[in-house]
């Protein structure tokens, strides 16, 4: 059995006694193997959340017939789901704007073959001369400035440009550009906003500066998907650092940014590997 071959079912429907017992039992049936199965019952909103990895056996039939068998289950208990190749790299576009940090960090994992994607786009509303720090050889690289005034035109290309390459994930890897409520509703369950503060908190310009202000004792970013309400979508990852009155604002922001490359990474994975099932404004998180 090979991992190339392996398959992941991730699905959402109502609470019912059986679903385990019907998703286990169509794969045995159809000649599949599970190789790693996680569920959660939400009590609050009645609903079941699974991710299956799964393989065909080679001396069994094609795995179309599980995909068909998924399919009329889906039907019968009105069931959500995603199935595809786990080794199928997704396809990523990443934002950016002047602070390239995340975006360094995202383009190093996926190059030394940690991250199972493919770099569709890199966008910025500033030129490449902003990321000199930041390899971007034979990455597709579309700069679209921005301006109070063509604002609305500039989303337009964004627009036309996520049509034409077909994304399965758009990253915010510190773009700092307000997104309108169309866009956002457009980007919905498959866009990832890095937040350089911990929810909620000290929002708005220089958060790090807020923080020192107020003489905080932790800092933190969090991960969240993009929604129309400003950073206020379904979070995926937080974590924080400990600080004290000897942290000056630089170095909360140096500190804030070694956090921020961490939870973006770890929340761009958790999506390439669907461990993540949006359940209302939260999210349901398979950790892997």
């Amino acid at each position: 059995m090979s991992s190339d071959q392996s398959m992941v079912l991730s699905l959402s429907c109502g609470d019912q006694p059986g679903i385990v017992s019907a998703v286990a039992g169509l794969l045995y049936a159809t000649g599949c193997n599970i190789l790693e199965a996680q569920q959660y019952s939400d009590p609050e909103t009645g609903l079941f959340f699974m991710r299956v990895v799964f393989a065909r056996l080679g001396d069994k039939p094609s795995g179309n017939e599980a995909a068909g068998g998924i399919e009329q289950l889906a039907g019968r208990l009105g069931m959500s789901y995603t199935l595809r190749p786990l080794s199928l790299p997704k396809r990523v576009m990443l934002l950016v704007s002047k602070f390239d940090h995340c975006l360094a960090d995202l383009l190093n994992r996926w190059r030394t073959g940690e991250f199972p994607m493919e770099v569709v786009a890199v966008v910025s509303n500033h030129g490449q001369e902003y990321l000199a720090s930041t390899d971007l050889k034979d990455l597709p690289f579309f700069h679209y400035p921005v301006s109070r005034d063509n604002k609305a035109q500039q989303e337009a290309q964004l627009v036309e440009l996520i049509e034409r390459t077909n994304p399965d994930l758009i990253v915010l890897a510190r773009y700092m550009q307000i997104l309108s409520d169309g866009f956002a509703a457009r980007l919905a369950g498959r866009c990832i906003n890095i937040h350089h503060s911990f929810l909620p908190g000290f929002k708005g310009a220089k958060p790090y500066h807020q923080a020192h202000l107020r003489g905080v004792k932790l800092i933190g970013a969090t991960a969240h998907y993009v929604t129309s309400d400003l950073d206020e979508g379904p979070i995926i990852e937080q974590d924080v650092e400990r600080i004290s009155h000897q942290d000056t604002p630089d170095d909360l922001v140096r500190k804030g940014r070694d956090i921020e490359r961490q939870v973006l990474a770890r929340a761009v994975r958790l999506h390439l590997e669907d461990r993540l099932i949006l359940n209302g404004n939260k999210t349901v998180v398979f950790s892997g």
